[in-house]
């Protein structure tokens, strides 16, 4: 059994102005998906410049950011939002959506998508293999302010986290921060590696994805306000990553079936 080390969510303080770790981990995230692209950019043959990359970035980050904050609201804090709107821009409350963010991302690659005359799924190959290491980033935030922590259990490495009581829990961010973040980038950075058909890599992260959330939901304590969605089991990050799975599978299976497609 282990306790939670306590960790100061605040990282730098100049004054009123707090820099939280948090933060920091979206800027890192952010960072590693250029390094990420810089060099897959390198084995591609001029097909996207580090300009390119750049602005694709950007358009992300707005998607994540933006997407992330309004999926919390709606998916996870709806009574709340209905009944005052303008809490929506309390971020310092706190509240970010995976799955929010997720469209917000699809949105952002599709207008950038648009303005460069590309189809959709080369952007969404190309940056898929970039986003575990920034989800990774991520769940160490949330493992830093001490916030999503997992279900009581007896296992060895349960954890007793202070803000939730005397009993030790999961440590649910480290299994996502494992299966989402790293395992994830193994997976579909070595598949990306060689060319495959296009709308493959995305598909293969959004199958991937959904299932390792699922799963990682199995250990998560549900969120209080909203508690178990049906059969006393199912979450609603297990609701919402459904569709990924299914997506995720229907591009895998149409990528290499379709003869319209070609090698990215």
């Amino acid at each position: 059994m282990f306790y939670y080390p306590h960790i100061n969510p605040v990282a730098i303080s100049l004054g009123r102005i707090q820099i939280h770790w948090y933060g920091i981990m979206y800027l890192l995230g952010f960072w590693s998906a250029w390094l990420l692209g810089s060099y897959r950019i390198k084995k591609m043959n001029g097909i996207w410049s580090k300009e390119q990359l750049s602005d694709l970035i950007f358009y992300c980050a707005l998607g994540v950011i933006l997407g992330g904050r309004i999926g919390y609201m709606l998916f996870y804090n709806w009574p709340n939002f209905y009944a005052e709107p303008l809490s929506l821009f309390k971020v310092w409350q706190g509240g970010m959506s995976f799955h929010g963010g997720c469209l917000g991302v699809i949105i952002a690659m599709w207008c950038y998508a648009y303005f460069h005359k590309r189809t959709f799924f080369s952007v969404s190959d190309f940056i898929a293999p970039l986003v575990p290491c920034g989800l990774a980033f991520g769940r160490i935030g949330n493992f830093i302010n001490g916030e999503l922590w997992g279900r009581i259990t007896t296992v060895p490495w349960g954890m007793i986290y202070p803000q939730a009581g005397s009993l030790p829990r999961h440590p649910s961010q480290i299994y996502e921060f494992l299966m989402e973040g790293i395992l994830l980038f193994i997976i579909v950075w070595i598949y990306s590696s060689k060319p495959r058909p296009q709308m493959a890599v995305s598909g293969l992260f959004a199958f991937c994805y959904g299932i390792f959330r699922f799963i990682a939901e199995c250990f998560r304590q549900p969120d209080p306000q909203l508690g178990y969605i049906a059969f006393h089991w199912l979450t609603m990050g297990q609701l919402l990553s459904l569709p990924l799975i299914f997506l995720g599978m229907g591009l895998l299976i149409y990528s290499y079936i379709s003869k319209e497609n070609h090698a990215n």
